[in-house]
């Protein structure tokens, strides 16, 4: 019997309560005596099962890609590990202390979208959609005011946080490691049962393999056990040109390189390391999701990258990573794989055309309801 199994089995009585609390929470929110707000705005969320690991932050950026030139959008997270409390809109400082690292990240890469974080998502929804004080001349200030009104606003991490019902509800699950075969916390990785894809407008089957047999694609979707309303796609991760730490283009290329030091600080970095792999030795330093590198962590990926025995090593990271390593680590030769998702083709529907069709509907919907007045 392994460690992890042992530990779960030990666990698995605080597995037993975790779950009825759990239950009781969603339950109160069917009885409808906990309060579920639908935002007067079109929403989309996206979250997980599980504890991490499914790229909710390349999704969130392929839907950001794929939409903001089209509407004025807006992006609210939690801003998981910030020092910051309550609502806080980027001032463009992408000051990752104030808005978390995936914010920070997604701020630096989409100027035009409002990124902005809030504990509560439904005061962060209102904070986003409230006009701003009018002046004495209404006339001047009306345009500048319905400018700065987001028309779209991608929730990201929403999917537990039941006060606020997106307009499209988005669920990723990782290929490696499906819904449908983990069980809830402690024992197993999910926050909730399994039942809960049930809220889920769109199932994602994140990290896949760029070739994905049609026979495995058949028997996910079974194990998945979805509902006719819920439509399921399957996406993978396209890795682009190396940069710098502070993101601008490098001319590094991996298969030049004897060895590489993967330096990662993700659930589930598995598909980066494979990525390495293709082209070059790697070796693995990881640290938790989320962590917080100190100098005593700088040194230890000194060390690490020096025990390298090879005449042309790099270190590579993550750019998730690369936003809580700069400033700190600028002295040590690290560069980012920069990710990006790309989805598997679906011979009756697509993924854009989808989600371009739903938003346009629902934002034509709610401008006949004339709510921006």
């Amino acid at each position: 019997m392994s460690f992890r199994t042992t530990i779960s089995w030990l666990l698995f009585p605080l597995t037993m309560w975790y779950a009825v609390g759990v239950a009781v929470r969603n339950f109160l929110y069917v009885l409808g005596l906990k309060r579920q707000e639908v935002p007067h705005i079109t929403t989309i969320g996206i979250g997980n099962l599980s504890t991490g690991g499914t790229g909710k932050t390349p999704h969130v950026e392929y839907l950001l890609r794929l939409l903001s030139d089209q509407y004025p959008t807006a992006m609210l997270s939690r801003g998981y590990k910030r020092k910051s409390k309550g609502f806080v809109l980027d001032d463009g400082s992408h000051d990752a202390t104030q808005l978390g690292d995936e914010p920070t990240m997604v701020a630096s890469k989409f100027p035009k979208v409002q990124v902005a974080v809030c504990e509560k998502r439904v005061e962060g929804v209102k904070r986003l959609i409230e006009k701003p004080e009018m002046s004495d001349k209404a006339e001047d200030t009306e345009p500048t005011e319905r400018a700065n009104i987001p028309q779209l606003i991608v929730l990201d991490d929403v999917f537990q946080h039941r006060a606020i019902k997106p307009s499209i509800n988005i669920l990723l699950t990782e290929y490696r490691h499906p819904y449908f075969r983990d069980y809830i916390l402690p024992y197993g990785n999910l926050r909730e049962f399994r039942t809960g894809r049930i809220r889920a407008s769109i199932v994602i089957v994140t990290k896949c393999p760029a070739t994905l047999n049609p026979i495995e694609r058949h028997n996910i979707v079974n194990d998945l056990k979805l509902q006719n309303y819920q439509k399921v796609f399957f996406s993978y991760l396209k890795y682009g040109r190396i940069a710098n730490l502070d993101g601008t283009p490098s001319d590094i290329d991996l298969r030049r390189m004897d060895c590489v030091l993967a330096l990662t600080g993700i659930a589930h970095p598995e598909p980066m390391i494979e990525e390495i792999r293709h082209h070059c030795k790697v070796r693995h330093l990881a640290f938790d999701d989320h962590h917080n590198f100190s100098k005593r962590d700088i040194d230890t990926i000194r060390t690490a990258f020096e025990e390298i025995k090879a005449e042309h090593k790099i270190i590579l990271t993550t750019e998730k990573d690369a936003i809580r390593l700069r400033g700190i680590a600028d002295c040590l030769p690290i560069y980012i794989l920069p990710i990006e998702v790309a989805f598997h083709k679906e011979n009756d529907l697509d993924f854009d055309q989808l989600i371009k069709s739903s938003v346009r509907e629902n934002i034509s919907f709610l401008s006949k309801l004339n709510i921006w007045s």
